[in-house]
């Protein structure tokens, strides 16, 4: 009897043996961390991958062992047929279980997404398309369609006023339809009871004080200045005085590098002519910045109808009352550029 327990014993130790070394072949595979790098890696998957596309994608990150692990588990699953697009951090130390969970589920981790202070709708959606798995000509296209504008309140002309030029965290895979619900949310939570109040306040909707804003942004990047900029133009809307903002003219040659606004430029037919035209042009000029919807909401009340940059190229102007006025501080900035020999 105790020859035979011994012999039992003997065969139990491979027995053993066997399974510590399936245990620690499953762990070397399957919890071992799947990324060799110390810090956390994204991966994008988009609507067109498939199984062999997101294991090269881990691949990058990945060693041998644990895609082997990965690709066993997404054959042995319905993730081929079932692939979630998405950004998907991988953070050192999380085993292949893990990172394949998370695919798997859709666990993905948003970005953060800055809307920039562009001038035209072609810009703003190339730049969107860069953080965000859209389309950019399919976004521009939206942006450029009536019926699109429509759905959301807008028009092709005032589309940009509801994108707030700040920073949101959404999901990489988003839709455009998704990000407009996105938009539209952020532009209520904007435009609070107070802002709304000091609109009414100078008898503008929050589309006109965007377009008023956008012009004041394209005139100065001192946002300290901007409020005394506002108040001028006011003042011109007020007594039904053309605008005469030489952005407007950058924007209707859609000639954005010019540096300086010739006399011929000023006939140009266009909607967003503010020199030949008397009142707001049709929609902004750009994303108005918040700076500039604030600075027109809080504008300097003053007697100035007229401004013209310094001629020390310091980005603020010379304000005037007076037509004659006006004129000595235009000659003496026309002066400085000649003599810099900007044209």
């Amino acid at each position: 009897m105790k020859m035979k327990k011994i012999q039992r014993k003997y065969y139990l130790i491979p027995i053993a043996l066997c399974l510590l070394g399936i245990v620690w072949l499953g762990y070397y595979f399957f919890m071992s961390s799947l990324s060799l790098s110390d810090k956390i890696e994204y991966i994008y998957i988009d609507d067109n991958d498939d199984i062999d596309s997101v294991s090269a994608k881990l691949n990058d990150i990945a060693s041998e062992h644990t895609i082997m692990a990965f690709t066993t588990m997404a054959r042995h699953s319905s993730y081929a047929e079932n692939i979630r697009s998405g950004r998907y951090a991988i953070a050192p130390g999380e085993s292949a279980i893990t990172v394949f969970r998370h695919l798997k589920n859709g666990h993905q981790e948003p970005v953060k997404l800055t809307i920039p202070e562009s001038r035209t709708t072609d810009r703003l959606a190339g730049a969107l398309s860069k953080k965000l798995m859209i389309d950019s000509t399919a976004l521009a296209i939206c942006l450029k369609d009536t019926a699109f504008c429509k759905r959301w309140g807008y028009d092709t002309a005032t589309i940009v006023c509801l994108f707030v030029p700040n920073t949101y965290e959404v999901y990489w895979n988003t839709s455009i339809d998704h990000l407009m619900e996105r938009m539209q949310k952020e532009h209520k939570h904007f435009w609070n009871e107070e802002r709304l109040t000091k609109a009414q306040a100078l008898g503008l909707t929050p589309n006109e004080i965007c377009t008023v804003a956008s012009i004041i942004d394209e005139e100065t990047a001192n946002n300290a200045e901007k409020p005394m900029i506002a108040g001028m133009y006011l003042n011109r809307l007020k007594v039904g005085m053309p605008l005469q903002a030489d952005p407007t003219i950058k924007f209707a040659l859609q000639d954005f590098a010019l540096r300086r606004i010739y006399h011929d430029m000023l006939f140009y037919n266009s909607p967003y002519n503010t020199y030949k035209n008397t009142g707001l042009p049709p929609g902004p000029i750009k994303v108005a910045s918040i700076a500039g919807i604030d600075a027109v909401l809080n504008r300097v009340n003053h007697d100035y109808l007229y401004m013209c940059a310094k001629e020390d190229f310091s980005g603020t102007h010379n304000f005037a009352k007076t037509y004659s006025e006006h004129l000595r501080n235009a000659a003496r900035y026309s002066k400085a550029l000649n003599e810099r020999g900007i044209k």
